[in-house]
């Protein structure tokens, strides 16, 4: 039978057997400003080049272009295709921007896209390390290479972010103050924290025994959700979900009603249930606020738990960081409660 014991996450035994994943996260702001610090010049090389003319369209290629498209789609002043697949639309040429997200360098299929956009002249910046099959792809007169090393998405993405709000074609994306939102989530999420004050450490006490249903309003956030649920289904191997309100709303009006005379502990396999965890990024938009008070108001109605994780960093980008480092946080100390008899 699997069992979540909260005290291992006080336990300076069982955390020492976590501390190469912890470490990795609590490191997350210092590998964005690492990235973004080799990159500067080339980010100012970028800029230069692409000060000149604003393009046509911002094309995002590469299987990582999907973060792009959560950032961008929102403020890009130009129209913006989030192109995933090993090619590029069949209209990019020189007037349009390409740039693409290769934090590990080696995938096939995004050489082969950088290599046609260098073909057809297109503006191309590409992060990437510098000694990848990707940076081989990446030469030509108006390509640039933003040279990476760390192979973390976000970092990366960082990187690339810093360029286009430069050239006003993405939202405010300040790298110091996304790496103080991660150092700062790894300060309260700490191992060295104890239960009564690490909200990580808490929110994963939540879902031990619940099947989490995890939403975010705005697109990032949304996003957010979505990797936070990927995190908890690859540590604890039990169903998390993430999606908009008319998704979630259905499984929580399903939710049989609370048995407080029933033994947890007496079938392992039985039916969880649910609780909602909302990531709140700050963005009040209508639409977010409707969905809102329809998923609370559901939950309210058949006794499902709400869980809430908000961010108050400063600019889009950071707070996305933040609730994604926080969620990641919480699934690994639920990995680390879950024992077997």
């Amino acid at each position: 039978m699997v069992w979540f014991d909260e005290s291992r996450l006080d336990d300076e035994g069982a955390l020492a057997s976590a501390d190469l994943r912890l470490r990795t996260l609590a490191e997350s702001g210092a590998r964005v400003r690492r990235e973004v610090g080799d990159s500067v010049d080339a980010i100012a090389e970028a800029v230069a080049r692409a000060s000149e003319a604003r393009p046509r369209a911002v094309i995002a290629a590469g299987p990582d272009s999907r973060l792009l498209r959560a950032v961008l789609e929102p403020f890009c002043p130009v129209p913006f295709v989030a192109w995933p697949s090993p090619a590029l639309p069949g209209w990019a040429g020189s007037l349009d921007l390409v740039v693409v997200l290769a934090p590990e360098g080696g995938d096939a299929g995004t050489a082969l896209a950088v290599a046609e956009a260098a073909r057809r002249g297109c503006q191309l910046v590409v992060a990437t390390p510098r000694d990848s099959v990707v940076a081989e792809h990446a030469t030509g007169r108006w390509a640039t290479l933003l040279p990476t090393s760390t192979g973390d998405q976000l970092a990366t993405a960082v990187a690339m972010l810093s360029f286009l709000d430069q050239v006003h074609l993405g939202p405010t994306a300040d790298p110091e103050s996304v790496a103080e939102a991660l150092d700062a989530v790894a300060i309260a999420c700490s191992p060295h924290r104890d239960i009564s004050i690490n909200p990580a450490k808490m929110l994963a006490i939540s879902l031990a025994d619940a099947s989490p249903l995890i939403w975010g309003g705005s697109v990032l956030a949304a996003r957010a959700a979505r990797r936070v649920a990927e995190s908890i289904r690859r540590t604890s191997g039990r169903t998390a979900l993430a999606g908009d309100a008319e998704h979630l709303l259905p499984v929580i009006e399903a939710a049989r009603p609370r048995n407080v005379f029933a033994d947890p502990f007496a079938d392992d396999t039985g039916d969880r249930r649910p609780v909602l965890v909302i990531l709140d990024d700050g963005v009040d938009d209508p639409v977010v606020r409707d969905q809102r008070i329809r998923l609370e108001e559901g939950a309210a109605a058949h006794d499902v738990r709400i869980e809430h994780v908000s961010s108050e960093a400063v600019g889009e980008v950071a707070r996305y960081a933040s609730l994604l480092l926080h969620g990641t946080y919480a699934a690994e100390y639920l990995r680390l409660g879950l024992v077997a008899d």
